[in-house]
């Protein structure tokens, strides 16, 4: 009996001999599952990999109309620019305390959703919470700012309310002290109900013995929970710890953008809108590719060092 290799597998043939399915017929034959493939690979190459070809231009004092090549180097005066740069020591700090709002606030909601959900023990009620908590991810920011507007803003619902009262109107949305909170209760209402999907998946995988076996051992629903379930999902949850730590810096764009004029730049101005202000409205096109790049390694730096904590505390890990 021959051998047939096909998908990297051996066949075995009449003659006892072995041979393999060329490439370009392998190629031919799965020819729609790699034209599927085409498109998230083009979207990778153009808008992720590509650029990243273009941040030398952070080593130089780049002009557009001058060019890539004839803008003249400047070594590391960007980078040190970052130390003195009034205005990015301002987002750094600002984008730093809404990270540790959304890491202490926003990170366990999903968890405590999750597991509300899933104490719940009539299927359609559970159904019925789950697509109205998720229905507010599908929509844009700038239909959440507008409706948050529409209650919050100073000629909203709420304002309406206490004008009716004879009491004093409150501008939440322009207001700059509560701007960092408001963010986070936004990016909660959000997505909270989105984060639910991983941990209610998460939750199912639990075998339900284990929960029998606690009960036989007289344990009440606080030990459960705290020796069954929390367990049980201890990998899901630090894969997203790891991955939060990973885009800590990379707050958003759209959120903040929207309502950086109504606060001003000195409450809303994040790394990412100073990307972009300091690139397409200064046109410092090199020091704004090199807070990108600087931002870049960091988060790099950030998942590694959190997968290491991970797996030395807890032995759970990406790798």
């Amino acid at each position: 009996m021959a051998t047939l290799r096909i998908g990297g597998k051996s066949s075995s043939g009449p003659r006892g001999k072995t041979f393999s399915t060329p490439l370009r017929k392998r190629l031919w034959r799965d020819r729609w599952m790699y034209l599927f493939i085409l498109p998230g690979l083009a979207y990778f190459l153009l808008f992720i990999y590509l650029p990243i070809l273009g941040n030398f231009i952070a080593w130089k004092d780049y002009a557009p109309f001058v060019g890539l090549w004839e803008s003249p180097w400047v070594g590391w005066a960007n980078f040190e620019l970052l130390f003195t740069d009034p205005d990015f020591q301002r987002a750094l700090i600002n984008t730093v305390q809404i990270e540790i709002l959304q890491l202490v606030f926003a990170f366990p909601a999903p968890l405590a959703l999750a597991l509300l959900l899933h104490s719940i023990m009539s299927e359609r009620l559970k159904r019925a919470i789950q697509s109205i908590v998720y229905l507010p991810h599908f929509l844009s920011w700038v239909i959440v700012i507008a409706l948050w507007q529409q209650i919050f803003g100073g000629a909203g619902f709420i304002n309406q309310l206490l004008a009716n009262q004879d009491m004093d109107r409150i501008n939440v949305m322009s207001n700059p002290d509560l701007f960092k909170p408001l963010v986070v209760l936004q990016s909660m209402w959000k997505d909270v109900g989105w984060g639910t999907i991983i941990f209610l998946a998460a939750l199912t995988r639990i075998d339900t013995t284990l929960y029998e076996a606690a009960v036989i051992d007289g344990a009440n629903g606080r030990r459960r929970l705290l020796d069954v379930t929390l367990p049980g999902i201890m990998s899901i949850i630090i894969l997203l710890l790891i991955l939060r730590m990973g885009s800590m810096f990379s707050t958003g764009f759209e959120q903040y953008f929207l309502q950086r004029n109504a606060v001003g730049p000195e409450a809303a101005e994040v790394i990412d809108t100073f990307v972009y202000t300091r690139a397409f409205q200064s046109g410092d096109w090199s020091f704004a590719t090199a807070v990108g790049l600087v931002r870049g390694v960091v988060a790099a730096f950030m998942i590694i060092g959190a997968n290491w904590l991970a797996k030395r505390f807890t032995g759970e890990g990406l790798l």
